[in-house]
């Protein structure tokens, strides 16, 4: 599924360049928790965004909002780190940690500072705010690149299966893909949201659920460690591709509210 980052960086956006209120921010989030609060992670952080650091009573999400403003932020990047591909997190250090660990982050270039969501209870999420160690610029990928790279990866990963011989007729297969698909949280985007990145977001998601399905072992049955090890092998380009067309359509809309602004001005 996308995740709470995507959400946070394409609504705060919207709300940044005039085109969403703040309640529509907050309303947006609830599909990922009940309750969202915000600390610091340093002191340059809680500086700049007036925010207190962790462990001390946490701020709100319309606190952030506010300091996002006052920062002169008018886009965030997404960013979803994995192990082995760190790109755009702007180096090593606790940001970087915690993206990782997290599996997405939103970062706001220009300021210098990084946000992660993580849950730490029941229905709470906690927004933690970095400085980061050093620039991060996210890589730029177009919808066209990120949709061909999408076509370019289940055809890879299907011929590698095959030729792995790890790929096979599964019964109910439908039924879980359905089953995982509505198991999503229920993600709204606000309007003036490009047509064509709300496609590349809705393919990849199905895509996600198709990985799910075909990285997880038949009912009953289980493969060998090594065949396992194939499988995996030969479903990283497709979860790769998966990331960067996620990426990609949540900073295109990004983009697009930040001109409309520029436009406007």
């Amino acid at each position: 599924m996308c995740r709470p980052s995507a959400t946070f960086a394409v609504w705060s956006s919207a709300w940044l360049n005039g085109a969403a209120a703040s309640d529509d921010v907050l309303d947006a989030l609830l599909a990922w928790g009940e309750a969202h609060d915000v600390v610091a992670a340093d002191a340059a952080a809680a500086e700049a965004f007036a925010l207190p650091l962790a462990f001390n009573r946490a701020a709100t999400p319309v606190q952030l909002l506010m300091a996002l403003r006052s920062q002169g932020a008018k886009s965030l990047q997404l960013v979803l780190p994995v192990p082995g591909d760190v790109r755009g997190l702007g180096g090593g250090g606790p940001f970087t940690e915690a993206a990782l660990r997290a599996g997405d982050a939103v970062v706001l270039a220009d300021p210098g500072f990084g946000l992660v969501p993580e849950p730490i209870a029941e229905g709470l999420v906690r927004w933690t705010v970095y400085s980061l160690s050093s620039p991060a610029r996210p890589e730029y990928v177009g919808l066209a690149e990120a949709e061909h790279g999408l076509t370019d990866a289940i055809r890879a990963s299907a011929g590698a299966l095959q030729a792995a011989d790890v790929a096979s007729d599964r019964p109910g297969v439908r039924a879980e893909l359905s089953a995982h698909l509505r198991s999503r949280p229920d993600v709204d985007w606000p309007a003036g949201t490009p047509g064509r990145a709300l496609r590349v977001l809705q393919r990849a998601e199905e895509i996600a659920a198709i990985l799910v399905v075909a990285s997880s072992d038949d009912p009953g049955g289980a493969l060998s460690a090594s065949a396992t090890t194939l499988r995996a092998q030969a479903l990283r380009p497709l979860s790769d591709a998966v990331r960067t067309a996620r990426c990609a359509a949540v900073n295109e809309a990004v983009r697009v509210f930040a001109e409309q602004t520029a436009r406007e001005g």
